[in-house]
């Protein structure tokens, strides 16, 4: 009796976390541009994305220091990262897993204002955090997230809201104030009737105060010739009034992929310097 008690309470309890819409994972072989063989992870989100969400992971040849979760920008996809540049070579130099995920063309890596929509943010927090950290057993000590342009918005934002889970964040062209985006009639389709507060309170460099005090570093990358170097000195002038550690790498360049394959090794060779302890040029 206890036995068949049992069994049934199992049974009622994976029907609720079914019904509550509890996502489904399913791992298939793929490959990118360059012919790399790739993990796909599929996503089913009904409840937050209404749709699925597909990853790449590139694992490392040999050893692997830490992971790194990517983040696209505005028009792109899932295979922006491993179809503009050869992915699972730099993972191989930097010793890195890298991931990159789906943020849709223009889902600014936030929620829709309308529920019925897309809920991007908390896909993110809800399910694909809690997943990928059980699912490849990640150390927060060894795991970042960036991102270029609409990506570095989110891999701040998502960092503040992951702020466990993570050792650190950067970001690469971002755009990480919003009312500084050319793309206004975007925002608008997500936010709706409340644009203008919600481009406020979205914004990481409003956002950023939550994390006041912190002793976890971003990085900040972006050329002096892009049109988003802006939002780069808005970002910076947030994080020394709220005392969150930065570097800031400014450098030639433009809002291009040339700039983001230098901007990637770049961040990757400060991951690694934290991971090993190595001196960042300040007391720690």
């Amino acid at each position: 009796m206890r036995r068949f008690t049992l069994l049934v309470c199992l049974s009622a309890a994976i029907m609720i976390a079914c019904s509550a819409g509890a996502q489904s994972v399913k791992q298939q072989p793929g490959t990118d541009k360059f012919n790399n063989s790739v993990e796909l992870l599929i996503f089913s989100s009904p409840q937050n994305l209404k749709c699925d969400d597909t990853v790449r992971v590139y694992t490392p040849e040999g050893s692997i220091n830490g992971t790194l979760i990517l983040l696209h920008g505005w028009s792109g996809c899932y295979k922006d990262w491993g179809d503009k540049m050869n992915i699972q070579k730099i993972a191989n130099e930097h010793h890195f897993r890298i991931i990159t995920p789906d943020g849709f063309y223009s889902s600014w890596y936030v929620d829709d204002t309308d529920k019925s929509k897309m809920q991007t943010r908390s896909f993110f927090n809800d399910e694909f955090f809690p997943y990928i950290c059980d699912y490849f057993k990640l150390d927060s000590l060894t795991t970042f997230i960036d991102g270029l342009s609409m990506g570095g918005h989110g891999a701040v934002n998502l960092f503040i809201d992951n702020y466990k889970y993570l050792r650190g964040a950067g970001s690469m062209s971002g755009v990480l104030e919003l009312g500084s985006t050319t793309l206004q009639d975007e925002l608008d389709k997500i936010f709706g009737e409340k644009l203008e507060e919600r481009k406020i309170s979205e914004s990481a460099h409003n956002r950023v105060s939550k994390i006041a005090g912190s002793d976890k570093l971003i990085l900040v990358s972006c050329g002096y010739s892009d049109y988003y170097f802006k939002c780069t000195q808005a970002f910076v002038d947030a994080c020394n009034a709220n005392n969150v550690k930065y570097i800031r790498i400014d450098s030639p360049g433009t809002h291009s992929w040339k700039f983001w394959e230098y901007a990637l090794n770049h961040h990757l060779w400060y991951y690694n310097r934290i991971i090993a302890g190595e001196e960042m040029g300040y007391k720690k």
